[in-house]
């Protein structure tokens, strides 16, 4: 009679073994496209229930985005693009750790839900505010240890999205909020220029790279709403050229009105 076989031989585990390691390898980068498709979808619908928001806010105040402003560290006070919506974060400067939920105004329009008063502490969270393609700064310019660099720009200014209030070059041309705040311009193509956006829109600040490559580690993008309220995604964020002015306008957005 014959024996049979009870077991795998050495060879046959280690073919095994090699197929499995060869499909993982195929299939992660298929995972890794995946979850980076998902988080992009995510915050690209939190775009479009600010861009509700946002309509309903424009009713109340025509052509008048949601700006509140903020201390300067050498006095006065300037509109502050994140202080639009959100939390408080932990940036102490700006306001940005004092002006919480309640007096962000375009809170208000986002949820039905009461927040927390500022002056008691309160600090609610607003999910909307936080994109889950978040992954902070390396560079955020502030020369303050702990405070140099974040991985979440939602913690850190209390929202992941911004407000279109300055250029690159800071305030070297008018964008969407005047000097010390108010209507729009006349804006010539609303379709191409953004109202609201994830902050990588201003990796390039000032012509320096603060390393937020939220959706793919090889070049910075944004998710961007804009002035006719459409959502753009993945909008490519070009790097700074020390050669050549800030890139305020590309084939796929404009800073300006």
């Amino acid at each position: 009679m014959r024996r049979t076989r009870q077991a795998f031989t050495l060879i046959e585990l280690l073919v095994v073994i090699a197929t499995i390691a060869v499909l993982i390898g195929l299939l992660l980068p298929a995972l890794g496209q995946a979850r980076v498709a998902g988080r992009t979808v995510a915050c690209g619908g939190n775009l479009h229930q600010l861009a509700i928001a946002l309509t309903l806010y424009l009713s109340d105040f025509p052509d008048t985005l949601p700006q509140r402003s903020g201390p300067l560290p050498g006095g006065g006070e300037a509109v502050i693009g994140a202080l639009f919506g959100g939390k408080k974060g932990i940036l102490p400067f700006y306001g940005i750790d004092a002006i919480g939920p309640e007096l962000r105004p375009l809170n208000r329009y986002v949820s039905d839900a009461a927040v927390e008063p500022d002056a008691a502490g309160g600090n609610s969270e607003l999910p909307i505010f936080r994109s889950p393609a978040d992954k902070g700064s390396t560079a955020t310019g502030v020369p303050i240890p702990g405070l140099d660099s974040t991985p979440s720009m939602y913690d850190f200014l209390g929202s992941s999205y911004t407000l279109n209030d300055h250029t690159l070059d800071g305030d070297a041309f008018a964008t969407l909020v005047p000097a010390g705040g108010g209507r729009m311009p006349p804006v010539s193509n609303p379709a191409a220029t953004w109202a609201l956006a994830t902050h990588s829109i201003y990796n390039s600040q000032e012509g320096g790279d603060r390393g937020m490559r939220w959706f793919t580690p090889a070049r910075v993008e944004a998710n961007l709403l804009f002035v006719d309220l459409h959502v753009r995604l993945r909008a490519h964020v070009p790097a700074a050229d020390p050669a050549s002015p800030p890139a305020n306008t590309t084939r796929d957005y404009t800073f300006l009105p």
